[in-house]
C-alpha cells in the first residue's frame, strides 16, 4: 500500500463506524461473496442479490438474500429502495474460451453494462447516493497501461466482455451518483488477509490479486469518501 492508502485504512479502522444498508449485486460470484462476508464482519446490513442469492442465507442474521435477475428492472427497483450504498460485482463466470467461441450460456453478454445501467436508474429513483463497481484493469483510464501479453488475451479471448466493461464504465461516469470504479488486475482465489496495493494513477505491483483483498477495498469504498469520482487500480 502507498502512504495515502495507509492513512485512509487507519482512519477507517478507527472510525468503526456507522452500520450501512448495502446491496451487493452479483453477490454469489467470487468477489461478490467475499465482499458480502467482509461487510457482514464489519456489522453492515447486507442485501445479497443474484440469481442464486439463497446460497448465502446462512452466512449471518444480518443478511437478506434475494434471488433475482439484474436485467429485470422491477426486481432491481424493489431491492435498491432503502439502501445507502450499492456494490456491483457483475461478470460472466463461465469458461472464457467457450464464451468467446459459443457465447455465454447462463449470463447475458452485456450483463455488466445493462445491469449497471438498471442499478443506476433505480438509484436515481430512490435517491441512493453511492455506487461502487468492480470493473477491470486495462479498461477506461488504464487501457493504455496493459501489458502486451494481457492486451493479446483481452483482444483474442475476452474482447466481448471487455467491450461490455468499457460500456459499463461509461454508464457509471455519466450516472450523476457518487461513484467509485474499482479495477483489479487478474483475480485469484488465494486466501489472503492483506489489504491490496491501490492507486488512482494506474500504478500496480503484482499483476495478481486475491478476491478477498479486492473485497476489502470494496468494503472500504462503501464508507470512505476519498475515492468518490475516481478509478482505482487494485493489485497484489
Amino acid at each position: 500500500m502507498n502512504n495515502t492508502a495507509n492513512v485512509i485504512v487507519d482512519r477507517y479502522s478507527e472510525s468503526i463506524h456507522e452500520s450501512l444498508n448495502i446491496l451487493v449485486v452479483g453477490a454469489t460470484g467470487g468477489t461478490g461473496r467475499a465482499t458480502v462476508e467482509k461487510l457482514l464482519n464489519e456489522g453492515h446490513n447486507v442485501t445479497a442479490f443474484s440469481r442464486s442469492a439463497n446460497e448465502l442465507i446462512n452466512m449471518s442474521d444480518q443478511i437478506i438474500t434475494i434471488n433475482g435477475d439484474v436485467t429485470n428492472t422491477t426486481e432491481l427497483d424493489q431491492v435498491v429502495k432503502g439502501q445507502d450504498v450499492i456494490i456491483v460485482t457483475l461478470g460472466i463466470s463461465e469458461n472464457p474460451m467457450r464464451v468467446r467461441i459459443c457465447g455465454a450460456v447462463r449470463t447475458p453478454s452485456n450483463v455488466r453494462s445493462i445491469g449497471t445501467r438498471n442499478v443506476i436508474t433505480a438509484m436515481r429513483k430512490h435517491g441512493v447516493p453511492r455506487l461502487v463497481v468492480q470493473s477491470s484493469y486495462g479498461v477506461g483510464e488504464t487501457r493504455g497501461l496493459l501489458r502486451f501479453v494481457d492486451q493479446l488475451f483481452f483482444n483474442l479471448i475476452l474482447k466481448p466482455q471487455i467491450d461490455d466493461t468499457e460500456r459499463q464504465e461509461i454508464e457509471i461516469r455519466q450516472s450523476g451518483v457518487d461513484w467509485v470504479i474499482v479495477q483489479p488486475v487478474h483475480l485469484t482465489d488465494n486466501d489472503s488477509n492483506s489489504f491490496p496495493f491501490i492507486s488512482t494513477t494506474g500504478q500496480t505491483r503484482l499483476m495478481k490479486v486475491a478476491r478477498k483483498s479486492v473485497a476489502k477495498f470494496l468494503a472500504l469504498a462503501a464508507h470512505e469518501s476519498d475515492y468518490i469520482g475516481k478509478s482505482v487500480a487494485i493489485s497484489g
